[in-house]
């Protein structure tokens, strides 16, 4: 009986040394339960950003179409427009408006801003290149096939860009000059606020020709392209961008751009004419 009665008392023993060690290492499996793998840690969402761009009007199809290719991989930022002749919205932005990024039609305006400090000047580059051409209104029956053919008298009404601000007036006075033929075309001018005005003048048949980049020229179906500008009647048409330096989201900005140097956005400015630099 003493036997049986030691045995018990051990066997109980064992048992509640067995559960007092088991008690003893929850906590420890607790806290180590409680930290969470580093990869299983939620990353904090982006904040939601607006980006303003003033963009030259001739760009305003393959922006537009653009902005929905961004949109698809960076949905937290929302991409506002401003389209215009290039010195009108450089003026904007000399005159504090609150803009991101800058796209000129020339290098005139940024090389202004970027003199004036208003730029970042390590984001500026030269993105796009566009040419100029001669159009007419799809029913004209005037025998326009050169530039020169601007100065014969049924020739009336030539719309071009207000050359003191329009980037393509500064063009179409370039060529006027060398090829001598300012003088005779000057007063048949018709000066429109940007690019995009010409065309739509040239498209409604209220002028008998313009000056368009060949860019615009290539969205209607309601002009015929004469010619392209001779080589070396002009400067280059190229558009330089940037990160105007008052943004307030000048690293998002900066991603926008680097979004428009991307194989996938190259392709998208080709299909709408514009040449990569």
């Amino acid at each position: 009986m003493k036997i049986k009665k030691f045995l018990a008392f051990m066997l109980v023993g064992i048992i509640s040394i067995s559960l007092l060690g088991g008690c003893s290492k929850k906590p420890a499996q607790q806290e180590q339960g409680d930290v969470e793998p580093v990869d299983q840690v939620e990353q904090q969402p982006k904040e939601q950003v607006e980006l303003l761009i003033s963009a030259a009007a001739s760009l305003t199809d393959v922006l537009e179409e653009l902005r929905e290719d961004y949109k698809a991989i960076e949905p937290e930022t929302t991409i506002d427009y401003t389209f215009g002749s290039s010195g009108a919205l450089q003026a904007q932005i000399e005159e504090g408006a609150p803009v991101d990024i800058f796209m000129s039609a020339a290098q005139k305006q940024m090389k202004a801003l970027e003199d004036a400090d208003l730029m970042l000047n390590e984001s500026i580059k030269t993105l796009l290149v566009n040419k100029v051409v001669l159009i007419t209104p799809k029913d004209s029956d005037l025998d326009i096939k050169s530039f020169e053919d601007l100065t014969k008298d049924d020739v009336k009404k030539i719309a071009v860009g207000d050359p003191s601000n329009v980037p393509v007036g500064q063009y179409s006075e370039e060529i006027f000059e060398n090829l001598n033929i300012k003088d005779k075309v000057e007063p048949k001018l018709i000066l429109g606020s940007d690019v995009r005005t010409v065309l739509t003048w040239v498209e409604s048949g209220e002028v008998d020709c313009g000056i368009v980049y060949a860019t615009d020229a290539y969205t209607s179906d309601s002009i015929n392209i004469v010619t392209e500008a001779p080589e070396e009647s002009h400067k280059e048409v190229s558009y330089p961008v940037g990160v105007v330096k008052e943004s307030k989201n000048p690293d998002r900005a900066q991603a926008f751009l680097d979004f428009l140097s991307t194989d996938e956005s190259k392709k998208t400015f080709e299909k709408y004419g514009f040449s990569i630099k």
